[in-house]
Protein backbone atom coordinates (compact mmCIF):
# COMPACT_ATOMS: atom_id res chain seq x y z
CA UNK A 1 0.00 0.00 0.00
CA UNK A 2 1.22 3.40 -1.08
CA UNK A 3 1.80 6.06 1.69
CA UNK A 4 -0.47 8.41 0.74
CA UNK A 5 1.27 10.82 3.13
CA UNK A 6 4.68 10.92 2.32
CA UNK A 7 6.44 13.87 3.75
CA UNK A 8 8.79 16.06 1.81
CA UNK A 9 12.10 16.81 3.07
CA UNK A 10 10.95 15.26 6.45
CA UNK A 11 8.46 18.72 6.41
CA UNK A 12 4.97 18.47 6.69
CA UNK A 13 2.21 16.80 4.13
CA UNK A 14 -0.08 19.32 2.23
CA UNK A 15 -2.65 16.93 4.47
CA UNK A 16 -1.36 17.66 7.76
CA UNK A 17 -0.56 21.46 6.95
CA UNK A 18 -4.19 21.80 6.06
CA UNK A 19 -5.31 20.19 9.69
CA UNK A 20 -2.64 22.65 11.18
CA UNK A 21 -5.01 25.15 9.29
CA UNK A 22 -7.91 24.33 10.18
CA UNK A 23 -6.76 24.46 14.20
CA UNK A 24 -6.14 27.83 13.73
CA UNK A 25 -9.66 28.48 11.97
CA UNK A 26 -11.84 26.34 14.44
CA UNK A 27 -9.69 27.12 17.47
CA UNK A 28 -8.92 23.96 18.54
CA UNK A 29 -7.49 24.04 22.06
CA UNK A 30 -6.64 20.84 22.88
CA UNK A 31 -6.42 17.55 20.54
CA UNK A 32 -7.25 13.88 21.47
CA UNK A 33 -4.97 11.26 19.95
CA UNK A 34 -7.09 8.25 19.88
CA UNK A 35 -5.92 4.64 19.29
CA UNK A 36 -7.56 1.15 20.46
CA UNK A 37 -5.74 -1.28 22.74
CA UNK A 38 -6.02 -4.83 21.65
CA UNK A 39 -10.18 -5.48 23.43
CA UNK A 40 -11.04 -2.58 20.90
CA UNK A 41 -11.22 -0.08 24.09
CA UNK A 42 -10.69 3.49 23.18
CA UNK A 43 -7.93 5.20 24.53
CA UNK A 44 -6.28 8.74 24.22
CA UNK A 45 -3.68 11.04 25.10
CA UNK A 46 -4.67 14.71 25.33
CA UNK A 47 -2.15 17.32 23.92
CA UNK A 48 -2.37 21.32 23.49
CA UNK A 49 -3.27 22.02 20.31
CA UNK A 50 0.14 23.72 19.51
CA UNK A 51 1.65 20.50 20.12
CA UNK A 52 -0.15 18.92 16.91
CA UNK A 53 3.09 20.07 14.40
CA UNK A 54 5.33 17.97 16.62
CA UNK A 55 2.79 15.24 16.85
CA UNK A 56 2.94 15.19 13.18
CA UNK A 57 6.72 15.15 12.21
CA UNK A 58 7.99 13.45 15.70
CA UNK A 59 5.26 11.75 17.14
CA UNK A 60 3.92 11.58 20.81
CA UNK A 61 5.54 9.21 22.93
CA UNK A 62 3.49 7.01 25.48
CA UNK A 63 3.88 4.15 27.66
CA UNK A 64 3.20 1.30 25.90
CA UNK A 65 3.59 -1.35 28.52
CA UNK A 66 0.48 -0.16 30.56
CA UNK A 67 -1.78 -0.95 27.35
CA UNK A 68 -3.64 -4.29 27.08
CA UNK A 69 -1.71 -6.62 24.74
CA UNK A 70 0.91 -4.39 23.53
CA UNK A 71 4.43 -4.48 24.78
CA UNK A 72 6.34 -5.57 28.04
CA UNK A 73 7.83 -3.33 30.90
CA UNK A 74 11.14 -3.62 29.21
CA UNK A 75 9.93 -2.25 25.93
CA UNK A 76 7.36 0.06 27.06
CA UNK A 77 8.19 3.61 25.04
CA UNK A 78 6.63 3.66 22.34
CA UNK A 79 4.55 7.01 19.52
CA UNK A 80 1.69 7.77 18.33
CA UNK A 81 1.49 9.73 15.25
CA UNK A 82 -1.51 10.88 13.86
CA UNK A 83 -3.23 10.06 10.50
CA UNK A 84 -4.38 13.79 9.06
CA UNK A 85 -7.11 11.90 7.68
CA UNK A 86 -9.15 11.37 10.54
CA UNK A 87 -9.17 14.89 11.81
CA UNK A 88 -12.51 16.04 13.28
CA UNK A 89 -13.62 18.57 15.65
CA UNK A 90 -15.45 17.01 18.49
CA UNK A 91 -18.60 19.35 18.65
CA UNK A 92 -20.06 18.51 22.71
CA UNK A 93 -17.17 20.36 22.89
CA UNK A 94 -17.69 23.45 21.69
CA UNK A 95 -18.58 26.52 24.10
CA UNK A 96 -21.51 27.47 21.97
CA UNK A 97 -19.69 30.87 21.22
CA UNK A 98 -17.02 29.69 18.25
CA UNK A 99 -14.44 28.40 20.12
CA UNK A 100 -14.61 24.61 19.72
CA UNK A 101 -12.26 23.31 22.38
CA UNK A 102 -11.37 19.69 21.56
CA UNK A 103 -10.70 17.76 18.19
CA UNK A 104 -9.80 14.09 17.63
CA UNK A 105 -6.93 12.44 15.58
CA UNK A 106 -6.75 8.92 15.14
CA UNK A 107 -3.18 7.49 15.68
CA UNK A 108 -1.18 5.19 14.32
CA UNK A 109 1.85 3.70 16.78
CA UNK A 110 5.23 3.64 16.17
CA UNK A 111 7.82 1.87 18.04
CA UNK A 112 11.45 2.44 19.39
CA UNK A 113 12.63 1.22 16.28
CA UNK A 114 10.92 3.89 14.37
CA UNK A 115 8.62 1.29 12.37
CA UNK A 116 4.91 0.79 12.30
CA UNK A 117 4.05 -1.67 15.61
CA UNK A 118 2.70 -4.79 14.34
CA UNK A 119 0.67 -5.56 17.02
CA UNK A 120 -1.44 -2.33 16.62
CA UNK A 121 -4.98 -2.78 15.99
CA UNK A 122 -5.27 -0.37 13.06
CA UNK A 123 -1.79 -2.09 11.57
CA UNK A 124 -2.91 -5.05 11.66
CA UNK A 125 -5.73 -4.52 9.57
CA UNK A 126 -3.50 -2.04 7.23
CA UNK A 127 -1.49 -5.25 6.46
CA UNK A 128 -4.51 -7.21 5.58
CA UNK A 129 -5.56 -4.45 3.49
CA UNK A 130 -1.73 -3.99 1.84
CA UNK A 131 -2.14 -7.87 0.79
CA UNK A 132 -5.97 -7.57 -0.70
CA UNK A 133 -4.10 -4.47 -2.44
CA UNK A 134 -1.62 -6.90 -3.61
CA UNK A 135 -4.17 -8.69 -5.33
CA UNK A 136 -5.85 -6.17 -7.26
CA UNK A 137 -8.73 -5.34 -4.76
CA UNK A 138 -9.51 -2.91 -2.39
CA UNK A 139 -12.37 -3.54 0.17
CA UNK A 140 -15.55 -1.63 1.57
CA UNK A 141 -17.80 -2.46 4.47
CA UNK A 142 -21.08 -0.91 5.33
CA UNK A 143 -21.68 -1.62 9.21
CA UNK A 144 -25.14 -1.81 11.20
CA UNK A 145 -23.91 -1.20 14.51
CA UNK A 146 -26.65 -1.88 17.03
CA UNK A 147 -26.85 -0.56 20.67
CA UNK A 148 -28.99 -0.34 23.73
CA UNK A 149 -29.95 3.06 25.40
CA UNK A 150 -30.40 2.57 29.38
CA UNK A 151 -31.61 4.62 31.77
CA UNK A 152 -29.30 5.34 34.91
CA UNK A 153 -29.94 5.45 38.50
CA UNK A 154 -29.68 8.57 40.96
CA UNK A 155 -26.01 8.46 41.02
CA UNK A 156 -25.65 8.27 37.38
CA UNK A 157 -24.90 4.42 37.30
CA UNK A 158 -26.54 2.08 34.74
CA UNK A 159 -29.51 0.27 34.76
CA UNK A 160 -31.17 -2.35 32.25
CA UNK A 161 -34.26 -0.41 32.47
CA UNK A 162 -34.73 0.75 29.01
CA UNK A 163 -35.55 4.09 28.30
CA UNK A 164 -38.43 3.47 26.13
CA UNK A 165 -40.54 0.40 25.12
CA UNK A 166 -40.78 1.01 21.64
CA UNK A 167 -40.46 -1.88 19.10
CA UNK A 168 -38.93 -2.58 15.93
CA UNK A 169 -39.53 0.71 13.31
CA UNK A 170 -41.87 2.28 16.12
CA UNK A 171 -42.38 5.99 15.82
CA UNK A 172 -42.95 8.41 18.96
CA UNK A 173 -44.81 7.99 21.94
CA UNK A 174 -43.57 4.46 21.88
CA UNK A 175 -39.98 5.37 20.82
CA UNK A 176 -39.48 7.91 23.16
CA UNK A 177 -35.55 8.11 22.32
CA UNK A 178 -36.15 9.55 18.49
CA UNK A 179 -34.66 12.76 19.53
CA UNK A 180 -31.41 11.30 21.20
CA UNK A 181 -31.05 9.41 17.92
CA UNK A 182 -31.64 12.20 15.84
CA UNK A 183 -28.93 15.02 18.16
CA UNK A 184 -26.58 11.42 17.85
CA UNK A 185 -27.11 11.44 13.79
CA UNK A 186 -26.50 15.17 13.65
CA UNK A 187 -23.17 15.19 15.86
CA UNK A 188 -21.42 11.90 13.34
CA UNK A 189 -22.70 14.67 10.41
CA UNK A 190 -20.88 17.41 11.70
CA UNK A 191 -17.59 15.05 12.63
CA UNK A 192 -18.10 13.71 8.70
CA UNK A 193 -20.05 10.62 8.24
CA UNK A 194 -22.87 10.02 5.75
CA UNK A 195 -26.05 8.44 7.78
CA UNK A 196 -28.26 6.66 5.59
CA UNK A 197 -30.90 5.11 8.30
CA UNK A 198 -31.88 4.91 12.14
CA UNK A 199 -34.43 3.27 13.47
CA UNK A 200 -35.76 1.17 16.64
CA UNK A 201 -34.78 -2.04 16.47
CA UNK A 202 -36.68 -5.22 17.84
CA UNK A 203 -36.11 -4.83 21.66
CA UNK A 204 -37.16 -2.01 23.88
CA UNK A 205 -34.19 0.22 24.19
CA UNK A 206 -32.58 -1.15 21.04
CA UNK A 207 -31.68 1.22 18.22
CA UNK A 208 -29.75 1.05 14.90
CA UNK A 209 -28.44 3.68 12.87
CA UNK A 210 -26.44 2.77 9.69
CA UNK A 211 -23.82 4.93 7.89
CA UNK A 212 -22.61 4.68 4.43
CA UNK A 213 -20.05 1.75 3.52
CA UNK A 214 -16.80 3.05 3.23
CA UNK A 215 -13.27 1.77 2.77
CA UNK A 216 -12.48 -0.88 4.99
CA UNK A 217 -9.68 1.24 7.47
CA UNK A 218 -12.33 4.43 7.40
CA UNK A 219 -15.05 1.82 8.14
CA UNK A 220 -13.02 0.87 11.22
CA UNK A 221 -11.98 4.57 12.14
CA UNK A 222 -15.47 5.18 12.01
CA UNK A 223 -16.84 2.20 14.33
CA UNK A 224 -14.91 3.52 17.18
CA UNK A 225 -15.97 7.34 16.67
CA UNK A 226 -19.61 5.68 16.65
CA UNK A 227 -19.16 4.40 19.77
CA UNK A 228 -17.53 7.25 21.72
CA UNK A 229 -20.54 9.70 19.85
CA UNK A 230 -23.40 7.69 20.85
CA UNK A 231 -22.09 7.23 24.71
CA UNK A 232 -21.24 10.89 24.72
CA UNK A 233 -24.47 12.29 23.75
CA UNK A 234 -26.47 9.45 25.93
CA UNK A 235 -25.00 10.74 28.77
CA UNK A 236 -25.85 14.63 27.81
CA UNK A 237 -29.27 12.72 28.09
CA UNK A 238 -28.70 11.27 31.75
CA UNK A 239 -28.57 7.90 30.00
CA UNK A 240 -26.20 5.06 29.38
CA UNK A 241 -25.58 3.85 25.97
CA UNK A 242 -24.22 -0.15 25.46
CA UNK A 243 -22.74 -2.45 23.30
CA UNK A 244 -22.79 -5.22 24.98
CA UNK A 245 -24.50 -7.90 22.92
CA UNK A 246 -26.55 -9.52 25.31
CA UNK A 247 -27.64 -7.45 27.90
CA UNK A 248 -31.24 -8.41 28.67
CA UNK A 249 -31.76 -12.22 29.20
CA UNK A 250 -35.02 -13.50 26.81
CA UNK A 251 -34.31 -10.80 24.10
CA UNK A 252 -32.82 -9.89 21.02
CA UNK A 253 -29.23 -8.93 21.60
CA UNK A 254 -27.26 -6.44 19.33
CA UNK A 255 -25.20 -7.47 16.33
CA UNK A 256 -23.11 -5.47 13.80
CA UNK A 257 -23.80 -6.93 10.83
CA UNK A 258 -21.79 -5.90 8.10
CA UNK A 259 -22.23 -5.84 4.38
CA UNK A 260 -18.55 -6.28 2.11
CA UNK A 261 -17.69 -5.88 -1.50
CA UNK A 262 -14.57 -5.62 -3.44
CA UNK A 263 -13.32 -3.24 -5.80
CA UNK A 264 -10.91 -3.16 -8.93
CA UNK A 265 -10.19 -1.54 -11.86
CA UNK A 266 -13.23 -2.11 -13.80
CA UNK A 267 -15.26 -1.24 -11.02
CA UNK A 268 -17.32 -3.75 -8.00
CA UNK A 269 -15.54 -6.97 -8.40
CA UNK A 270 -18.23 -9.19 -6.79
CA UNK A 271 -21.36 -7.54 -9.64
CA UNK A 272 -22.02 -10.22 -12.22
CA UNK A 273 -25.72 -9.22 -13.79
CA UNK A 274 -25.76 -12.39 -15.25
CA UNK A 275 -25.82 -14.66 -12.17
CA UNK A 276 -29.33 -15.23 -10.69
CA UNK A 277 -27.93 -13.28 -6.99
CA UNK A 278 -25.70 -10.86 -9.38
CA UNK A 279 -22.54 -12.37 -7.91
CA UNK A 280 -19.43 -12.99 -9.78
CA UNK A 281 -17.28 -15.87 -9.06
CA UNK A 282 -15.03 -13.67 -6.96
CA UNK A 283 -17.78 -13.22 -4.54
CA UNK A 284 -18.48 -16.48 -4.42
CA UNK A 285 -15.04 -17.37 -3.34
CA UNK A 286 -15.15 -14.96 -0.31
CA UNK A 287 -17.93 -16.15 0.77
CA UNK A 288 -16.38 -19.21 0.48
CA UNK A 289 -13.52 -18.21 2.55
CA UNK A 290 -15.89 -16.32 4.97
CA UNK A 291 -18.00 -19.71 5.54
CA UNK A 292 -14.41 -21.65 5.78
CA UNK A 293 -12.60 -19.40 8.63
CA UNK A 294 -15.81 -18.80 10.51
CA UNK A 295 -15.24 -20.23 13.35
CA UNK A 296 -11.96 -19.06 13.64
CA UNK A 297 -12.63 -15.63 13.01
CA UNK A 298 -15.96 -15.76 15.65
CA UNK A 299 -13.34 -15.07 18.55
CA UNK A 300 -12.67 -11.77 17.38
CA UNK A 301 -15.96 -10.66 15.80
CA UNK A 302 -17.62 -11.82 18.72
CA UNK A 303 -14.97 -11.53 21.22
CA UNK A 304 -16.72 -11.97 24.97
CA UNK A 305 -17.96 -14.24 26.77
CA UNK A 306 -21.60 -12.58 26.59
CA UNK A 307 -21.29 -12.60 22.93
CA UNK A 308 -22.61 -16.11 23.02
CA UNK A 309 -25.25 -14.97 24.89
CA UNK A 310 -26.38 -13.73 21.83
CA UNK A 311 -25.47 -16.57 19.47
CA UNK A 312 -28.13 -18.58 20.28
CA UNK A 313 -31.40 -19.73 18.08
CA UNK A 314 -34.91 -17.59 18.21
CA UNK A 315 -33.57 -14.35 18.51
CA UNK A 316 -32.69 -13.90 14.77
CA UNK A 317 -28.95 -14.18 15.38
CA UNK A 318 -26.77 -16.07 12.75
CA UNK A 319 -25.27 -19.29 14.43
CA UNK A 320 -25.62 -21.47 11.29
CA UNK A 321 -22.24 -21.79 8.83
CA UNK A 322 -24.29 -21.27 5.51
CA UNK A 323 -25.24 -18.56 3.15
CA UNK A 324 -28.94 -17.21 1.89
CA UNK A 325 -30.52 -14.46 -0.04
CA UNK A 326 -33.76 -14.27 2.11
CA UNK A 327 -33.03 -16.55 5.26
CA UNK A 328 -31.54 -14.41 8.27
CA UNK A 329 -30.97 -17.57 9.90
CA UNK A 330 -27.80 -17.91 8.23
CA UNK A 331 -24.28 -16.41 8.55
CA UNK A 332 -24.25 -15.24 5.39
CA UNK A 333 -27.60 -13.18 3.51
CA UNK A 334 -26.97 -11.28 0.49
CA UNK A 335 -29.48 -8.62 -0.35
CA UNK A 336 -31.30 -8.09 -3.69
CA UNK A 337 -28.44 -5.40 -4.85
CA UNK A 338 -27.04 -5.44 -8.07
CA UNK A 339 -24.00 -3.43 -10.06
CA UNK A 340 -22.22 -1.28 -8.05
CA UNK A 341 -24.24 -2.39 -5.08
CA UNK A 342 -23.64 -5.82 -5.25
CA UNK A 343 -22.37 -7.65 -1.91
CA UNK A 344 -22.98 -9.84 0.57
CA UNK A 345 -23.66 -9.47 4.27
CA UNK A 346 -21.68 -10.87 7.28
CA UNK A 347 -24.56 -11.25 10.31
CA UNK A 348 -22.66 -12.53 12.97
CA UNK A 349 -20.14 -9.99 14.41
CA UNK A 350 -21.34 -7.73 17.22
CA UNK A 351 -20.38 -4.35 18.13
CA UNK A 352 -18.10 -5.10 21.21
CA UNK A 353 -15.75 -6.31 18.71
CA UNK A 354 -11.91 -4.60 18.13
CA UNK A 355 -13.44 -3.05 14.87
CA UNK A 356 -9.84 -3.38 13.38
CA UNK A 357 -9.33 -7.03 14.06
CA UNK A 358 -12.69 -7.71 13.53
CA UNK A 359 -12.74 -6.29 9.73
CA UNK A 360 -8.92 -7.57 9.37
CA UNK A 361 -10.35 -10.97 10.34
CA UNK A 362 -13.10 -10.90 7.93
CA UNK A 363 -11.23 -9.37 5.23
CA UNK A 364 -8.13 -12.52 5.18
CA UNK A 365 -10.97 -15.26 5.59
CA UNK A 366 -12.45 -13.90 1.81
CA UNK A 367 -9.62 -13.00 0.47
CA UNK A 368 -8.04 -16.55 1.47
CA UNK A 369 -11.35 -18.31 0.08
CA UNK A 370 -10.05 -16.38 -3.40
CA UNK A 371 -7.18 -17.77 -2.96
CA UNK A 372 -8.14 -21.28 -2.87
CA UNK A 373 -11.25 -21.04 -4.96
CA UNK A 374 -13.41 -22.06 -2.05
CA UNK A 375 -16.86 -23.07 -2.47
CA UNK A 376 -19.41 -21.86 -0.69
CA UNK A 377 -21.91 -24.14 -1.55
CA UNK A 378 -25.92 -23.49 -2.50
CA UNK A 379 -27.95 -21.41 -0.59
CA UNK A 380 -30.20 -22.29 1.97
CA UNK A 381 -33.47 -20.81 1.60
CA UNK A 382 -35.48 -22.99 4.72
CA UNK A 383 -34.85 -21.84 8.29
CA UNK A 384 -32.27 -23.27 9.34
CA UNK A 385 -33.68 -23.28 13.01
CA UNK A 386 -36.18 -25.61 12.39
CA UNK A 387 -33.91 -27.97 11.32
CA UNK A 388 -32.76 -31.19 13.67
CA UNK A 389 -29.71 -32.26 13.70
CA UNK A 390 -29.98 -35.18 11.04
CA UNK A 391 -31.18 -32.29 8.37
CA UNK A 392 -28.21 -30.08 9.45
CA UNK A 393 -25.89 -32.84 8.44
CA UNK A 394 -27.70 -33.86 5.52
CA UNK A 395 -27.21 -30.16 4.49
CA UNK A 396 -23.40 -30.18 5.74
CA UNK A 397 -24.40 -26.67 8.19
CA UNK A 398 -21.86 -26.75 11.42
CA UNK A 399 -22.68 -24.06 13.70
CA UNK A 400 -20.88 -21.23 15.13
CA UNK A 401 -18.43 -22.21 18.31
CA UNK A 402 -21.11 -22.37 21.64
CA UNK A 403 -18.45 -19.80 23.71
CA UNK A 404 -15.21 -18.17 24.02
CA UNK A 405 -13.44 -20.73 24.96
CA UNK A 406 -14.25 -22.64 21.89
CA UNK A 407 -14.09 -19.71 19.69
CA UNK A 408 -10.26 -19.05 21.01
CA UNK A 409 -9.29 -22.67 20.00
CA UNK A 410 -10.78 -22.43 16.73
CA UNK A 411 -8.73 -18.97 16.46
CA UNK A 412 -5.37 -20.68 17.37
CA UNK A 413 -6.09 -23.62 14.93
CA UNK A 414 -6.21 -21.69 11.65
CA UNK A 415 -2.99 -20.67 10.32
CA UNK A 416 -4.77 -18.03 7.88
CA UNK A 417 -5.83 -15.89 10.26
CA UNK A 418 -3.17 -16.23 12.92
CA UNK A 419 -0.92 -14.99 10.17
CA UNK A 420 -3.24 -11.93 9.75
CA UNK A 421 -3.32 -10.91 13.17
CA UNK A 422 0.06 -11.54 13.09
CA UNK A 423 2.15 -13.88 15.81
CA UNK A 424 2.33 -10.73 18.49
CA UNK A 425 -1.36 -10.16 17.98
CA UNK A 426 -2.89 -13.56 18.11
CA UNK A 427 -0.60 -14.48 20.87
CA UNK A 428 -2.05 -11.75 23.45
CA UNK A 429 -5.43 -11.60 21.96
CA UNK A 430 -5.81 -15.18 22.93
CA UNK A 431 -4.03 -15.05 26.19
CA UNK A 432 -6.66 -12.49 27.03
CA UNK A 433 -9.63 -14.31 26.11
CA UNK A 434 -8.95 -17.52 27.73
CA UNK A 435 -7.97 -15.71 30.85
CA UNK A 436 -11.46 -14.23 30.56
CA UNK A 437 -13.07 -17.04 29.64
CA UNK A 438 -11.58 -18.77 32.99
CA UNK A 439 -12.61 -15.95 35.11
CA UNK A 440 -16.16 -16.70 33.76
CA UNK A 441 -16.47 -20.76 34.21
CA UNK A 442 -15.31 -19.80 38.39
CA UNK A 443 -18.13 -17.35 38.67
CA UNK A 444 -21.49 -18.13 40.64
CA UNK A 445 -24.35 -16.15 38.82
CA UNK A 446 -27.68 -15.40 40.02
CA UNK A 447 -29.60 -17.71 38.14
CA UNK A 448 -27.86 -20.75 39.59
CA UNK A 449 -28.32 -19.14 43.16
CA UNK A 450 -31.74 -19.11 42.42
CA UNK A 451 -31.78 -22.72 40.69
CA UNK A 452 -29.79 -24.77 43.02
CA UNK A 453 -29.20 -22.96 46.49
CA UNK A 454 -32.29 -24.04 48.32
CA UNK A 455 -32.79 -27.22 45.98
CA UNK A 456 -29.72 -29.11 47.49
Amino acid sequence: MTDEHAKPDGGLTAEEQAVLDEIEEKNVDFLRLQFTDILGVVKNVSVPAHQAEKAFTEGIYFDGSSIEGFVRIQESDMRLVPDPDTFAVLPWRSDGNGDSGAARLICDIVDTDGEPFAGGPRQVLKSVLEEAEEMGYSVSIGPEPEFFLFKTDDEGNATTIPHDNGGYFDLAPKDLASDVRKEIIFTLEEMGFEIEASHHEVAEGQHEINFKYDDALTTADNIATFRAVVRAVASQHDLHATFMPKPIADINGSGMHSHISLFDEDGNAFADDDDEFNLSETAYQFMGGILNHAPAFTAVTNPTVNSYKRLVPGYEAPIYVAWSDTNRSALVRVPDAAGVSARFEVRSPDPSCNPYLGMASLIAAGLDGIKTEADPGDPVREDIYEFDDAKRQEYGIETLPPNLGAAVEDLEADEVLQEALGPHTSEKFAEAKSQEFSEYLTQVSEWEEDRYLETF
